[in-house]
């Protein structure tokens, strides 16, 4: 008797056993299913990753690309003569103030010599007025009757290259007038703008306007008149400066002859050419105008301060 009541006791553990694992078994099996199955990553570890691992830098501390760099435009033409060009390219520019380029082109090989104002090229741009007194201005051509003259902007001044040269101009109301570049309208005058004479001002809109919006191009007029020749005060066979005045059409180049030939010389801001050295100070010339039309001038004699005319002109285009 004592040993079966010792059995049975025994076997009710057993049984208590291996309920105990099964259960603990099928409790591990259910844990690995859910963990292997997709997207059931624990809660906990969703948590932290998502506190630890953005998907994404926020927008503050990615890198910013550089900005693109852009062209500027030519300067506008109704810019105010008070106020500094718009940048012309242009040029307007014309860029513009204007509104033609830098660099427009002008008319098949027309003007190869020629710089920014070319002819057959129609320019907008605004025309003010100043008193131009006896009509003398940084050109240095000195005083004269004819007072239908104009101050170039800085930018089309060019150097001087736009001195001498006769310039249309025409305003809405269909008024016009032809003047001569006698002088340099400095900065802030904008490109294609054109100081006109009080007088010829008036002939297109009332001296109270102040200024008004114009188209311009250039003119290559009739005359009878033949072009001259001044050698610049203090010019002598060592050094000097040389000026052709009343030429048509602008002028490109003047050279002085040499034992080697013709030498170019440099031309500057007051329109006169300089032979630093003296080279060929007395000598023939030659003058060239944008067109390429050349027209060679001898025994001018060196006389500083004196107007000589010449026999020649450049032909009217």
């Amino acid at each position: 008797m004592a040993s079966a009541s010792h059995r049975r006791p025994l076997r009710k553990r057993r049984t208590t056993l291996v309920w105990a694992v099964a259960v603990a078994a099928v409790g591990l099996l259910v844990s690995l299913v859910i963990a292997l199955r997709p997207g059931s990553e624990p809660e906990t570890v969703r948590t932290a990753a998502g506190s630890t691992r953005p998907s994404a830098p926020p927008t503050s501390d990615r890198p910013t690309p550089p900005a693109p760099e852009h062209s500027t435009a030519s300067p506008a033409a109704s810019a105010s003569s008070s106020a500094a060009p718009t940048p012309t390219t242009a040029p307007a520019r014309p860029s513009p103030a204007a509104t033609r380029s830098s660099a427009p082109r002008p008319a098949s090989g027309t003007a190869p010599l020629a710089g920014r104002i070319r002819p057959g090229v129609g320019y907008n741009g605004v025309a003010t007025h100043y008193d131009a007194k006896d009509g003398d201005g940084a050109c240095l051509y000195g005083p004269g009757s004819d007072l239908m003259v104009a101050a170039m902007n800085h930018a089309d001044y060019e150097t001087s290259r736009a001195c001498g040269a006769y310039i249309l101009v025409r305003a809405a109301s269909g008024a016009s007038v032809t003047v001569r570049v006698t002088n340099e309208c400095p900065l802030p005058c904008a490109p294609g703008q054109l100081d006109l004479s009080k007088e010829a001002f008036a002939k297109l809109a009332g001296l109270s306007t102040g200024r008004i919006p114009v188209t311009w191009s250039l003119l290559s007029p009739g005359t009878s008149e033949t072009l001259s020749i001044r050698y610049k005060t203090g010019s002598s066979s060592h050094w000097c400066g040389i000026q052709a005045l009343g030429h048509r059409n602008p002028l490109a180049r003047l050279e002085v002859r040499t034992g080697s030939g013709w030498s170019r010389l440099t031309r500057t801001e007051y329109n006169y050419f300089l032979s630093p050295d003296g080279t060929g100070c007395g000598g023939p010339l030659r003058l060239t105008d944008i067109y390429g039309e050349q027209l060679t001038v001898d025994g001018i004699a060196l006389r500083p301060d004196a107007v000589q005319p010449t026999r020649v002109q450049f032909t009217r285009r």
